[in-house]
């Protein structure tokens, strides 16, 4: 059976892509700072009958990733899969920010992509299999206002994943990394996200479920496509942004505040997750089920696409050996 190591594993995304590895098979190694969201991973990887290793990490300690990787292939066996998703952010403007809170965005967001990434191409790269999965958004190309700490490091994870890509054909390794870029998400994360914005956060609409992520990251990690873009919202602002992106600034200027947010304030004692985890259970949903939607037929199309190129591929590949 396959061996998965999901980081950002105790809720949202991660949690979503736990699950549905699981469900497919794989053994999972869950990595994340908060141990009561593992723990209940790990009993949704044990109901779906399979082994679930718990591993309390900050992502931004280069050595504590190692030592999860080292962990991991111990007690489960050989790396298959590795799903970079860990991530944190700030919600603010530029002038706000303080130079701690961007460094720790880029510690955990970016850096933590790095770590996970070294570790597993030590292990991947002298078998010459196996896949990286980096989890990414729309926000990786093109930015939005208020968030960026958090956009930057996701452009910086592109260029990175950009660079290792050429590499790995350079040196004719099957080792594959694939990045998939994310639209908006009902996940934990607008709970517990620093913000300085007067209302409470929301991701930007349309909305949807962290599984429809955990589908794409899935198909991802069997295909490796150099990119997989997911939802209407991320294709339609990736095309207007290489169309004209000074337009898109002017329309973003207008509507990414009141987008972010909405009009219920902010409670006074809110406490965020940039440098402790949040205690309990957060599970993989947010507060926006009534609003998010479970399917994307854009995703739904573009993997049939991807699945009929594959098989025509295979079938060459076939006629070819048989000459």
């Amino acid at each position: 059976m396959p061996t998965v190591v999901v980081t950002g594993a105790s809720a949202g995304v991660g949690r979503a892509v736990v699950r549905a590895f699981a469900e497919r098979g794989a053994d999972v190694a869950l990595l994340a700072r908060g141990r009561d969201g593992l723990e209940a991973a790990a009993e949704e990887v044990e109901a779906a009958g399979r082994q679930a290793l718990v591993l309390p990490v900050d992502v931004a300690d280069a050595d504590a990733v190692e030592a999860a990787a080292a962990t991991t292939e111990a007690e489960l066996g050989p790396i298959d899969v590795w799903v970079n998703n860990a991530m944190v952010s700030v919600l603010s403007p530029v002038e706000d920010l303080t130079a701690e809170e961007v460094r720790r965005v880029t510690e955990v967001t970016y850096l933590g992509y790095v770590h996970g990434t070294l570790s597993a191409l030590r292990r991947m790269r002298p078998r010459d299999r196996g896949t990286i999965v980096q989890v990414g958004s729309a926000l990786a190309h093109r930015a939005i206002p208020l968030q960026a700490a958090y956009c930057g490091a996701k452009h910086a994870i592109e260029g990175f994943t950009e660079s290792l890509r050429c590499e790995l054909l350079h040196d004719h390794s099957r080792v594959r990394v694939t990045m998939v870029q994310l639209p908006a998400l009902n996940t934990p994360q607008f709970a517990w996200v620093r913000s300085r914005l007067p209302g409470h956060p929301q991701p930007v609409p349309p909305i949807y479920q962290p599984e429809v992520a955990a589908e794409a990251v899935l198909w991802a990690a069997a295909h490796a496509p150099k990119e997989l873009s997911v939802g209407r919202s991320t294709v339609l602002a990736l095309a207007a942004n290489r169309i004209s992106a000074g337009l898109v600034d002017r329309y973003l200027a207008r509507t990414g505040y009141d987008s972010q947010q909405l009009t219920e304030p902010v409670d006074a004692d809110r406490r965020d997750n940039l440098w402790n985890a949040s205690r309990g259970d957060p599970g993989a949903h947010g507060r926006f089920d009534d609003r998010a939607l479970a399917t994307s037929w854009q995703l739904t199309a573009r993997m049939a696409v991807g699945d009929v190129a594959a098989a025509l591929t295979g079938v060459l590949a076939g006629k070819r050996r048989a000459r």
